[in-house]
């Protein structure tokens, strides 16, 4: 396995964590994938974040504490990616957080946390029944959940058929990544289409997910009003040219985020434009946080990303806005447990319940219109639920709506249903939130 030591002023060599630090360190392992089908999701991504821990340092760090890491290849791999978490947990004076990158690695992950007392944070994947801190007590699924996401899409195309309840006696075809990330939202989605009076046909893609012609047959013969395409890597654009190739309008086609970066629309071509994603988090250089990036990192040869071309992409920035949420998670465990003190990863879980990032504060970190407010407690352990929609012009995503949500009430019912059947699967007793602080 890959195992890829970096300390995050940009030095990657074996040698450098082993050295005794000056100052105050703060470990997170990375469970990243460089390689692969799916690579360009986990270099965009964890590139972001490095840029963002990188660019922290630069400044002095969270009150000095500096943050280090170790990265491990898990070509989102579950079995790899539980190897490398369990390979990294103790080093470097032990793990303060960990994020997988992968709702299958989360979920082999989920129970090992909690035992470990390590935070997770799946930030807009993982298990949806996570958000209920409750029960979830080292989870923490940031921003959104994929069952906020689906609901977002549900009402979004309500929007285009004229308002709530017109999506009634339509067909929806879940075009899905046949994984553990594809058939999370379904029970989320069969609510909604139950309450909604519409009809889901679900059609599976084999991973890659390189020839869909026999699904894309189905769609055609099924005649669905509208595809939601829930897939990831090289599925997207070739489920975009096989739906042009096919005859389906692609204006009918909306997309998971993780359908929704500029490497699943470039490669599509014309069959690409007009197409219309789900977002939570927007992409550009023009924020000051990514002019700052831009100028300080990779002006003077620091920037993690090989091709700079990608700076400002949708998974660059995505990354970026993680290291946002994992830093001032911690700045909320000094300010309670001590400025300038490493912390552990119990005060960081603590950190990570009590995120509180208005706008006011999000436009301090340069970061305003990025993403929005979130402001997670002791029993939601998501913090926002909001989602965007965008669509590719050919060059560039333009946003179609501002932050939206979904039918958050039903979702949040069934978060909580989820979450109590797990606790008594598992025989765990959820947590008083009352008593908490």
């Amino acid at each position: 396995m890959k195992l890829i030591k970096t300390l995050l002023l940009g030095a990657v060599a074996a040698c450098a964590l082993a050295t005794t630090p000056s100052y105050a360190q703060q470990f997170i392992p990375i469970l990243s994938y460089r390689i692969g089908p799916y690579a360009a999701g986990g270099s965009g991504y964890f590139g972001g974040a490095i840029d963002y821990f990188n660019l922290v340092n630069s400044q002095g760090g969270i009150n000095g504490v500096k943050l280090v890491w170790e990265e491990c290849e898990t070509e989102y791999n579950a079995a790899r990616g539980v190897e490398c978490y369990e390979r990294l947990k103790t080093r470097n004076g032990g793990a303060s957080t960990v994020d997988p990158l992968s709702t299958g690695i989360a979920y082999g992950l989920i129970d090992r946390v909690a035992q470990d007392k390590i935070p997770m944070t799946t930030f807009g994947y993982g298990l949806g029944a996570s958000a209920d801190g409750n029960v979830f007590r080292w989870v923490f699924p940031l921003g959104t959940t994929y069952w906020d996401q689906v609901a977002a899409m549900v009402a979004y195309l309500e929007q285009k058929e004229g308002g709530a309840g017109k999506l009634k006696g339509k067909k929806i075809a879940y075009m899905y990544h046949d994984s553990a990330y594809g058939k999370e939202p379904i029970g989320t989605l069969d609510a909604l289409a139950a309450k909604n009076g519409f009809e889901v046909i679900k059609i599976p893609i084999t991973p890659p997910g390189t020839t869909q012609e026999s699904q894309w047959l189905q769609v055609r013969q099924q005649k669905p009003d509208y595809v939601i395409l829930w897939g990831f890597g090289v599925m997207n654009p070739v489920a975009l040219k096989t739906a042009a190739k096919t005859g389906f309008p692609r204006e009918k086609i909306v997309g998971v985020w993780w359908a929704g970066s500029e490497e699943d629309v470039i490669p599509a071509g014309t069959a690409a434009k007009g197409y219309v994603s789900a977002a939570f988090s927007a992409p550009g250089t023009s924020f000051p946080v990514m002019q700052d990036i831009k100028t300080k990192l990779y002006a003077n040869g620091k920037g993690n990303l090989e091709d700079p071309a990608r700076i400002g992409s949708i998974y660059h920035t995505r990354g970026v806005v993680y290291g946002i949420l994992i830093t001032e998670a911690i700045r909320k465990a000094q300010d309670k447990f001590g400025k300038g003190k490493v912390m552990t990863p119990e005060q960081v879980r603590w950190g990570l319940e009590h995120i509180d990032l208005t706008d006011a504060r999000i436009k301090e970190l340069g970061a305003a219109g990025m993403f929005p407010p979130v402001k997670t407690s002791c029993s939601d352990h998501e913090g926002s639920g909001m989602v965007k929609f965008q669509v590719w012009d050919g060059n560039a995503f333009k946003p179609v709506t501002g932050f939206m949500a979904g039918d958050r009430a039903l979702v949040r019912k069934l978060v909580e249903e989820s979450a109590a059947k797990y606790a008594a699967d598992k025989k765990i007793t959820p947590v008083d939130c009352s008593k908490e602080n």
